[in-house]
């Protein structure tokens, strides 16, 4: 295996990970939203996945500063890092806050099914970008909707209030993961997820004060689903995010990603007692085979 087809390898691995953690993260905020409100849990989770990075940062620049010796600072990559930082947290931060919102109006299910709808909506921003997905890729985003709707839809498809907060949720998810693509091959992964929380943190912030005016006792009531949102769906899953994008297409990224649903199906058994159905399994199948024909290689034209 060349060094390409490893790095992609790898990307395609970390954003699985980055899945799983997020599909078990769904029964964590299912949990939070019953306690405490949506900007309050986002604030904390947000500051939390922030804080996590920081020893992980410290430990990286003095181990850089020990194989390269002190470099001056490259100005152009610090504004790039920063502005990329930046961008990505206020995308972040409104499509987190937006979930949150819906799923306190909505089921776990729906909103599931309609926050992976990016895997369609990446593609289609992707054209006004002049990206082309190629037609594979296109039935495999098509398989991947089929399957998350067996998967996440039980007794029919109705429209409510937590449903649209949680459609506009998925637009913004959109617009984080073309803008982590855009920004990730040229910055530290690390470095841009940890600044990325902190904006996204900042950004509910005021809103947790005026609108809700939490209490320690808030938080503590819901400290575990806030911890685990914190350390893994935000410190160690964004982070996977960033670093698997750098070398994945954003439309597989965003289709890899998606496969969070399974994985909150399995987290549902283990965790909640809640034994898939046929049709789950079968949704199952269907989107481990489109994550699968999404990453074999293909063929290249011959010249003529």
């Amino acid at each position: 295996m060349d060094t390409q087809k490893r790095k992609e390898l790898t990307g395609a691995l970390l954003l699985l990970l980055a899945s799983a953690i997020w599909g078990c993260a769904f029964v964590a905020q299912s949990v939070a939203a019953e306690k405490i409100g949506p900007f309050t849990f986002h604030t904390a989770r947000s500051f939390l996945g922030g804080l996590v990075l920081l020893p992980v940062l410290f430990i990286r620049r003095l181990r850089d500063r020990k194989t390269d010796g002190c470099q001056p600072p490259d100005n152009k990559n610090r504004r790039t890092l920063l502005f990329g930082g930046v961008l990505c947290g206020l995308a972040l931060g409104i499509a987190s806050c937006l979930q949150q919102i819906g799923i306190a109006y909505t089921t776990v299910g729906n909103a599931g099914f309609i926050t992976a709808m990016y895997i369609l909506i990446v593609p289609v921003f992707g054209l006004f970008l002049g990206r082309r997905a190629g037609l594979r890729v296109w039935g495999c985003v098509l398989l991947g909707v089929v399957a998350l709707y067996l998967l996440s839809i039980k007794d029919g498809f109705a429209i409510s209030k937590g449903d649209l907060w949680v459609l506009a949720c998925a637009v913004a998810f959109s617009v984080h993961i073309l803008l982590v693509d855009r920004f990730s091959p040229q910055t530290d992964g690390v470095a841009l997820s940890c600044i990325q929380f902190f904006v996204a943190g900042l950004l509910s912030l005021l809103p947790m004060l005026i609108i809700e005016r939490p209490d320690w006792n808030d938080l503590l009531s819901a400290w575990l689903p806030i911890a685990y949102a914190g350390i893994f769906s935000s410190g160690v899953a964004y982070t996977c995010q960033v670093l698997g994008q750098k070398h994945t297409r954003p439309a597989v990224a965003s289709l890899l990603m998606s496969f969070e649903s399974v994985f909150a199906v399995l987290a549902g058994a283990l965790i909640l007692g809640e034994i898939p159905t046929l049709r789950e399994g079968f949704g199952c199948l269907l989107m481990f085979a489109a994550i699968v024909l999404a990453q074999l290689p293909q063929r290249s034209k011959k010249k003529a």
